[in-house]
């Protein structure tokens, strides 16, 4: 049954997506040299989870898998520069029958075909831009020279369907203005915000005003929290119109991160990896299948259905947010396609257990399995911006077995002390692969 809170109206629905943040870059999750007081404020106004893992340790994938509820192999997503196929169903696209405005303002790295962008894929209003980065002011996309042939570089700012040119603009503060717009169009009737920031992804832009706020920082990490604390200021003028309009106790708040922190040289100084996001104490990086590179940041707000203040560690996964979503809608799960999430509002409004009895990655010739405290990871790679973190773990460290509940960094090999679990994770995992990419 759909949760009304005694409004007689659906419940809305935001999410707040940041890109290749850090693992711990939330004043809530304990930095102390970043401002993010808007987000810190959804995440102690409902609950704040521990053990939350984006579907891939890559943006495209990622976000395929957070729209679709489906793990990236199962949906055909499964790397950067592939489009989400037409054929998938997104949380947006299965709101829509049921009344709800839907809108998408960020980053959409999933398609720029005309069958594969944002408003082919369920969204009446889009505002964005399609490619998987772009320059924060002149909106665009610089980085086709490694593109085989190469990518002469492109304008990408759309509304809707229609190229748009707002040249000068900071990109943050433009998707944080249209998401406010559509919350203002739309406040009488039911609707869904997907928001994903394009901060903190290079190339590191950010306006003076937010600079000047961190100017004890050293440079390269002044510049990464003047772009975290621009999309902080964004959430929180979006979080103020929901209040205006006296919408916060009939809203689901979500906010959270695609990926971890990258050390890719285009997002650091002077050719160097890049050092400005914390990922401690995990191991890995972005593309790494180490938890540094998919353990994220998540929080959920609901004021009145989900208790305030929580700090839960049950496992959840981006693949959960469709059928949380359509469930608290009153909306049915498609039942012509495996669904890889589960409904997690239980575990935010009671305590209730996950119901993944195991989550599972495969990127970059990387496989990964978590079950309980244990985790797998075969040919895991720590993508540490040097050659050899690029490669596969050696030697034994080829199969990695952690207990995550005494060794979050995944410093210590457990294979040998444990060699019959090792082998019964690893046959896990293969089979998982073996069932995602069939028909």
């Amino acid at each position: 049954m759909a949760q009304t809170r005694g409004t007689g109206r659906k419940p809305n629905f935001i999410i707040f997506l940041c890109d290749d943040l850090g693992c711990h870059d939330w004043g809530a999750l304990g930095a102390t040299d970043l401002k993010t007081p808007n987000i810190d404020g959804i995440a102690t106004s409902g609950a704040r989870f521990t053990n939350w893992y984006s579907a891939a340790p890559v943006c495209a994938p990622s976000r395929g898998a957070l729209n679709t509820g489906r793990y990236p192999q199962r949906n055909g997503l499964t790397g950067n520069g592939r489009p989400l196929p037409p054929s998938e169903e997104t949380t947006a696209a299965l709101l829509k029958p049921a009344g709800y405005a839907t809108g998408a303002f960020g980053k959409w790295h999933m398609g720029s075909t005309e069958d594969t962008v944002p408003n082919a894929h369920g969204f009446d209003q889009y505002f964005g831009f399609h490619s998987g980065c772009f320059d924060y002011y002149s909106h665009r996309y610089y980085w086709g020279e490694r593109a085989n042939p190469p990518i002469v570089n492109y304008h990408d700012l759309w509304r809707n369907r229609t190229e748009i040119f707002e040249d000068g603009q900071y990109s943050t503060e433009l998707f944080a203005r249209e998401a406010t717009q559509f919350i203002r169009d739309n406040h009488t009737r039911p609707f869904f915000a997907y928001v994903p920031f394009n901060g903190v992804h290079y190339p590191m832009h950010a306006p003076k005003k937010y600079v000047d706020r961190f100017l004890n920082l050293e440079p390269e990490r002044r510049t990464y929290a003047a772009m975290l604390s621009a999309v902080d200021d964004g959430i929180g003028q979006v979080m103020r119109t929901l209040r205006e309009y006296h919408l916060t106790d009939n809203t689901l708040v979500v906010v959270t991160g695609d990926n971890g922190a990258t050390r890719e040289t285009r997002a650091g100084l002077d050719q160097k990896p890049a050092t400005a996001g914390d990922n401690r104490p995990f191991r890995g990086n972005k593309f790494s299948l180490f938890d540094g590179g998919m353990h994220v940041p998540f929080c959920m707000s609901w004021p009145g259905t989900i208790p305030k203040g929580q700090v839960l560690h049950q496992m959840g996964c981006h693949v959960d947010l469709l059928p949380t979503f359509l469930t608290a809608a009153g909306v049915p799960l498609p039942t012509d396609r495996t669904l890889d999430g589960f409904d997690a509002l239980p575990m935010a409004v009671s305590g209730a257990p996950s119901k993944h009895d195991a989550i599972f990655w495969e990127s970059a010739g990387q496989l990964a399995v978590r079950r309980g405290k244990w985790k797998l990871v075969k040919n895991g790679k720590t993508f540490d911006g040097t050659p050899e973190g690029n490669r596969p773990l050696p030697g034994d460290d080829a199969i990695f077995l952690s207990n995550l509940e005494e060794d979050p960094g995944e410093s210590k090999n457990l294979r040998h002390e444990n060699a019959a679990l090792t082998d019964e994770l690893l046959t896990l995992a293969e089979k998982w692969t073996e069932d995602v990419k069939k028909p």
